[in-house]
């Protein structure tokens, strides 16, 4: 069986997703640092490559107690990092997983990254893990957020009232969405439509 916290390298067309280590510090920070969408994420504003040596230690440390699997999105025709995600709450006895604590910098956002990053974690999730169920999350302030999973296939479940604390106290209500495996073969059709858009 897949041992589903093993850092992995996932390539696509336009993308390489690869284990996220402190040499990405740097080209994390160029891309995040100052960026409005920290506003709805549950780390804090990033305002220093301090701050993002300090988030990127934290989600290595959550790497270490196999509750997350971190990765740095490439920009390959750049070169340059795009962007992080990750899965996180991993269950492998109950199949399932999130992908979640993702963000793109601005020259990356509406470009194809996003969605073949979803493309490519998705079919690892269910081709190689076998997962039933990946979940993903987003702050119900994040409309933007919101669209994009809807636009992907995910269900809508529903929505967790003062669901978190955030790091500058305010309540976040969190809407919850899902992907089951026996939805995936439309969403996967989906999703390599939406990537043929960026072909030619």
């Amino acid at each position: 069986m897949t041992n589903w916290i093993t850092p992995l390298t996932l390539q696509g067309r336009h993308v390489r997703l690869e284990p996220m280590t402190e040499a990405h510090v740097r080209g994390l920070a160029e891309i995040g640092i100052g960026q409005t969408f920290w506003d709805f994420m549950l780390y804090g504003n990033m305002e220093t490559e301090e701050d993002m040596r300090n988030w990127v230690a934290d989600i290595l440390n959550r790497a270490e107690k196999g509750t997350d699997l971190p990765f740095v999105a490439v920009h390959l025709a750049s070169g340059r990092v795009a962007g992080a995600t990750r899965y996180l709450n991993i269950m492998p006895k109950d199949r399932g997983l999130e992908i979640g604590g993702t963000w793109y910098g601005a020259n990356f956002q509406r470009t194809p990254v996003n969605t073949e990053c979803k493309y490519l974690l998705l079919t690892h999730a269910f081709e190689t893990l076998k997962c039933i169920r990946v979940q993903l999350k987003t702050d119900k302030r994040n409309e933007r957020s919101q669209k994009a999973i809807e636009r992907i296939g995910a269900k809508k479940e529903g929505i967790l009232r003062n669901h978190m604390i955030l790091p500058d106290g305010r309540y976040r209500d969190s809407v919850f969405y899902s992907i089951l495996d026996t939805e995936w073969a439309d969403v996967k059709k989906n999703l390599e439509g939406m990537m043929a858009k960026y072909e030619g």
